[in-house]
């Protein structure tokens, strides 16, 4: 790519140098890597194979089968990529067994299974009789595959066993074995199938949601009238009922556990326990604490232990179970996330990890060494890096060793064995490359070795620095992406904002780099500005917990102190500044425009949220509380209740079938900004959701948006 960007440029997917092999997993043997990736690098992916010890590389199953367009997509799979943020098509995952010994390969296809059972490569072979899917689950000795068809829960005996009904109480608005929407949406939670690790039970989540009022969408560009129903749990309204059964797979013999909570409580986590049975964490729906306990196989379930967290409880998937019992967790109780090692009653033995930083993820543990690797940010929050820690020390880690040494965003992957991990490497110069490294620092094998650069693409990097918060005091990452060839004078500037929590924006790494609307405004001659305001992630609770019961505050006003401050360094020109962005990113546009009109001038605000009383119960109410309890804080936080404070000129995109934002949102903004005297122009997007799926409707919301942006500040548009 060289020269002017076009908007093709704009809208192309994947980006330049992100066409990398994605998902990789180690055969239990650690004897070579799977991966997804596309031979003609776009969306489409194959499955590979890559044996370590020739290099060789072996396509196990390419897209043939199943849908490579969104329009081929059944519902229920276009709702699951919304939920799970998925882009890609073709082969989307794989899985191994995780047992000790076993070594079965899962790719679900278009409601179907395949699986292999050994080879190298493998050959995979389609289950007969699995049609219809909606999860598949591998068990750990990978002799056996549960699945989810119309709402019940069924399982087979591999390789060509006959399908078993488990579960036969579903209807409209009752399913087993899948995640209800808080739980994918808010949680983190997408599955509702967990094997015992013997691989002879199943816990299994019953949910019932007929107590959540149903939200109708109507298909207004379908040629035949048509619509699609929802059980959206708004804020202050009902959730879903969510139970666990307990299975035998052998018999059917089913129970109902008797768990610590309450109707309206979330099923937060169900981690399989090496004794056969299952630790589970019940989050009130409050949000303040963490109820952990231990269910058995006969239905029991004895009480555990209770986390607290002020002002609230961040959930992880970082808690393991040791052979003998005891538990390794990851919490925010010294106020970063570190690690901890409690007894198995629960009591706290020790921490592991300490200081101000954060662990974001256990990658893995290693009990026969004794230790555990885990990414964090111990060398800096723009930067993810990979650490080993003892498993019994004595004192905390507050310096663990660092195990990669390339400055900038490291993602992992560990071997069962601990021997080896693939490491996903980029930063804001270079894109990814993946490379194979064994525990004692030696290169097993290069999957692939990009040479893009900042340079070779024709761009430029974003500088990253840091500017203070509104408090005075608080230190803020920024990114800056500074205009090419300036007029006399200082450039206008484009805020690019999500500002919202559980996101980090600002990073040494290359998803930022090739960013191309980004980098066609930087080419237009503006400056285009992204800060992380606090409220953000992974710089502590302290931190986030600034926005308890006030959305759209104090992030609004770190928005402006950093706008203002770089104007007084001279980068932008602080009569020239408008605003974008899409989600928590459109509501921060609107509160920006409302409660600073003088400093942003005009935004593109893309499904944003408009008020907290039409979003989901689980991430609002973690932090603003319900609306009957928190009144006088949700009308604080509406973008509505100011919307005649707007000044500048305002662009609303909005997908027609958003679930997640509905559409509705963007219709009340225009609304309260008609009765206030005031107007805004609205962009339907036709048949899409939350996220902009298509090159056409990726060519009318980017183009609509540079269009605007570029004409208020008066800067000429190309293409």
């Amino acid at each position: 790519m060289s020269g002017d960007l076009t908007l093709a440029d704009v809208i192309r997917q994947p980006a330049p140098g992100l066409d990398h092999p994605g998902s990789p997993s180690f055969s239990p043997d650690a004897s070579a890597v799977t991966y997804l990736q596309s031979a003609e690098r776009s969306l489409v992916r194959s499955l590979w194979w890559h044996d370590l010890a020739s290099g060789a590389r072996t396509e196990l199953l390419g897209p043939a089968g199943t849908p490579t367009d969104e329009g081929a997509l059944t519902h229920e799979e276009r709702l699951r990529r919304e939920r799970t943020r998925s882009s890609e098509l073709g082969v989307t995952e794989h899985a191994w067994s995780t047992g000790a010994g076993s070594a079965t390969l899962l790719v679900p296809r278009s409601g179907t299974a395949l699986t292999a059972q050994g080879g190298a490569p493998p050959e995979l072979v389609q289950v007969p009789g699995v049609e219809g899917t909606s999860c598949t689950i591998l068990s750990p000795d990978g002799r056996r595959l549960a699945y989810v068809r119309d709402g019940d829960l069924w399982v087979v005996d591999l390789p060509d066993g006959t399908p078993r009904r488990l579960t036969r109480d579903a209807q409209a608005g009752i399913h087993n074995g899948l995640a209800e929407y808080a739980a994918a949406e808010e949680l983190d939670r997408y599955d509702g199938i967990w094997w015992s690790a013997d691989s002879a039970a199943i816990a299994c989540a019953h949910v019932d949601e007929r107590g959540v009022p149903p939200f109708v969408i109507a298909h207004l560009a379908s040629d035949q009238p048509a619509s699609e129903t929802h059980r959206y749990p708004f804020s202050g309204g009902a959730n879903a009922v969510v139970g666990l059964r307990v299975i035998d797979v052998s018999s059917g013999r089913t129970v109902d556990a008797a768990l610590p909570k309450e109707a309206d409580d979330y099923l937060a986590r169900v981690v399989p326990r090496p004794d056969g049975g299952w630790l589970v964490a019940v989050l009130p729906r409050a949000q303040r604490s963490l109820r952990w306990c231990c269910l058995e196989r006969d239905g029991r379930v004895r009480t555990g232990w209770e986390e607290a967290g002020a002002p609230w409880i961040n959930l992880d998937s970082d808690t393991h179970v040791l052979s003998d019992g005891r538990v390794l967790r990851s919490t925010e109780t010294t106020g970063f996330r570190h690690l901890e090692l409690r007894g198995p009653d629960g009591s706290l033995e020790r921490r592991l990890t300490g200081g101000e930083w954060m662990v974001t993820r256990v990658a893995h543990v290693d009990e026969a060494e004794g230790s555990i690797l885990f990414m964090g940010t111990r060398h800096g929050v723009t930067e993810r890096h990979l650490y080993l820690a003892p498993l019994d020390a004595s004192a905390p880690a507050t310096d663990p060793e660092r195990l990669t040494d390339q400055p900038g965003w490291h993602e992992v992957t560990v071997s069962r064995d601990g021997s080896a991990w693939v490491d996903s490497w980029s930063s804001l110069q270079r894109a990814p490359s993946v490379t194979v490294r064994r525990r004692d620092g030696s290169t097993a094998a290069i999957l692939h070795e990009s040479e893009l650069t900042a340079e070779r693409l024709g761009v430029a990097t974003p500088d990253l620095t840091a500017v203070t918060a509104a408090d005075g005091a608080t230190e803020l990452q920024v990114a800056i992406y500074r205009a090419v060839s300036p007029a006399a004078g200082p450039p206008p500037a484009v805020v690019a904002v999500y500002g919202g929590p559980h996101v980090q924006q600002v990073a040494n790494a290359w998803s930022l780099t090739a960013l191309m609307l980004r980098q066609y405004l930087r080419q237009a001659g503006a400056t285009v500005i992204v800060v992380d305001n606090r409220g953000s992630a992974n710089r502590g609770r302290i931190f986030e917990s600034a926005i308890d019961r006030g959305l759209g505050t104090v992030e609004v006003e770190d928005q402006a102190a950093a706008v203002r401050q770089l104007a007084e360094c001279g980068e932008i020109d602080l009569d020239r500044v408008v605003i974008t962005g899409g989600s928590y990113g459109g509501y921060m546009t609107l509160r920006c425009m409302a409660r600073h009109p003088d400093l942003f001038r005009a935004g593109v605000a893309i499904a944003p949220v408009t008020d907290w009383d039409g979003y989901d119960t689980a991430y609002t109410e973690r932090y603003m509380g319900t609306p009957s309890d928190e009144a006088v804080a949700y009308a604080g936080s509406s973008a509505l209740t100011n919307a005649g404070s707007i000044t500048g000129r305002l662009l609303l995109i909005h997908g027609e079938l958003d679930e997640n934002v509905h559409l509705r949102h963007s219709v009340r903004m225009l609304a309260a900004m008609q009765a206030a005297g005031r107007s805004a122009e609205l962009v339907v997007l036709p048949e899409q959701r939350h996220r902009t799926r298509g090159a056409a409707a990726l060519t009318l919301r980017d183009g609509r948006l540079l269009e605007h942006l570029l004409r208020e500040l008066g800067l000429e548009g190309r293409d």
